[in-house]
């Protein structure tokens, strides 16, 4: 059995998809005021916030560390807080529920000033749901990363993306260009020397 037109197809189906998004010209404003809003937040000593669930627990980890490592070039870290210390997971769960998890990390880092960055492929994840109502309570300014129809986190947060695919792996890929596209913002506003 041949798998090369499936495969083929699915190149052409995460083409389609991105595609899609970058036609919304309302996509490309938002990312550009979410640069402008993160950099301002950085350049008045504040910081953000990132939560998700497994592979978007992953493009959390991944958009902290460009920030407080290196994305294109050597330049200041940048403090980004990816909520997903094992520790802090197996404890808050173990203690208050698995529901809980990111809302106590909210808790415990946000103050005015910063930014939370919310990841749900469905937009229905309860961890994330409190920890951005929990954001809003901190008075954080708040970014939905959503897929499928936006589920219940739709219309929570001051910038949202909704991804509007049916399988999660369309649309984590989308959200993760989306969130290294916001990295160049910020680096393009507080570093142009590197571009």
């Amino acid at each position: 059995m041949s798998i090369y037109s499936p495969l083929a197809q699915s190149y052409k189906d995460a083409l389609s998809c991105l595609s899609k998004f970058i036609n919304n010209e309302e996509n490309i404003t938002k990312t550009v005021s979410i640069s402008q809003d993160l950099a301002k937040a950085f350049q008045d000593g504040n910081k953000a916030i990132i939560c998700g669930n497994g592979g978007s627990a992953c493009d959390a980890m991944h958009f902290a560390e460009e920030f407080t490592g290196r994305y294109r070039g050597n330049r200041k870290a940048l403090p980004v807080i990816s909520l997903t210390d094992p520790s802090h997971i197996t404890c808050v769960g173990n203690d208050f529920g698995f529901e809980e998890i990111f809302s106590r990390g909210v808790e415990a880092f946000g103050k005015p000033g910063d930014l939370f960055f919310a990841i749900s492929t469905s937009g229905n994840s309860e961890n994330v749901i409190r920890a951005v109502k929990k954001a809003k309570e901190q008075n954080l300014k708040t970014i939905a990363f959503l897929g499928k129809t936006g589920g219940t986190l739709k219309g929570m947060c001051d910038f949202e993306f909704v991804v509007e695919e049916s399988t999660s792996d369309r649309i984590q890929e989308v959200h993760m260009t989306i969130l290294h596209i916001i990295i160049e913002g910020v680096e393009r506003l507080l570093f142009p020397e590197q571009y």
